[in-house]
């Protein structure tokens, strides 16, 4: 089942066009659904320094601090500067890379993979739309609880919108460059919510900074 889920979209997350926009840093980069809907990827901030809403999620991050789905590495690398313990997992190896040249600790694993640590993470961060991992988010939100301490925090970024949905798409660059197809979702607060309590999350307090939407989960 694991495999099902998480190795069509790391295949697709390691395609040249999500890696090449990470080696240069900026976009423009898209997550397009077969309906043709277009939802842009933003390259420049997840490269750049932690901004002012990452600031709010840095801020509740207690102990030591699993970052799923890093990315280059803002946050990774922003803990680390703080002196705290933190490791990034991604499936890209350039998203690997950028985080480790940063400064940072990464693996080039999936979640869905043995991970160290499993079991003792005192905060786990799923942000950037990174609910949407595997496309299924309840199977996520168990297994992010299986790496979880006990006592320990999720925190997550909703989408801005409310919406609960579960599509099939694909990276693009917007010129003719695209990766394979995958499994995605997105969710709002209250979706993400309520898929949280069925996982055997407890919803602790929900945030907005900057225009985006965040939920604090504890196990």
């Amino acid at each position: 089942m694991t495999a099902q889920l998480t190795e069509p979209a790391a295949r697709a997350w390691r395609a040249d066009p999500y890696a090449d926009a990470l080696r240069v840093g900026r976009g423009p980069l898209y997550l397009r659904r077969h309906d043709g809907w277009l939802l842009p990827l933003d390259v420049e901030r997840w490269c750049a320094e932690a901004d002012a809403a990452d600031d709010t999620v840095l801020a509740r991050c207690t102990g030591r601090v699993l970052d799923v789905g890093c990315g280059p590495g803002r946050l990774v690398t922003a803990l680390t500067r703080l002196g705290r313990t933190a490791l990034g997992v991604d499936v890209t190896p350039e998203a690997v890379a950028r985080t480790v040249r940063a400064g940072g600790s990464a693996l080039c694993r999936s979640v869905f993979d043995p991970l160290p640590g499993a079991g003792g993470w005192d905060t786990v961060l799923l942000i950037d739309g990174n609910i949407g991992i595997g496309g299924d988010p309840a199977v996520l939100l168990r297994r992010t609880r299986e790496l979880t301490a006990p006592g320990g925090s999720l925190l997550v970024e909703a989408a801005g919108a409310d919406v609960d949905e579960r599509v099939e798409v694909h990276v693009e660059d917007g010129n003719g460059g695209r990766g394979a197809s995958f499994r995605w979702a997105r969710l709002g607060t209250r979706a993400l919510c309520a898929e949280a309590e069925s996982a055997g999350w407890t919803p602790y307090d929900t945030w907005q900074a900057e225009g985006r939407h965040f939920v604090h989960l504890t196990r």
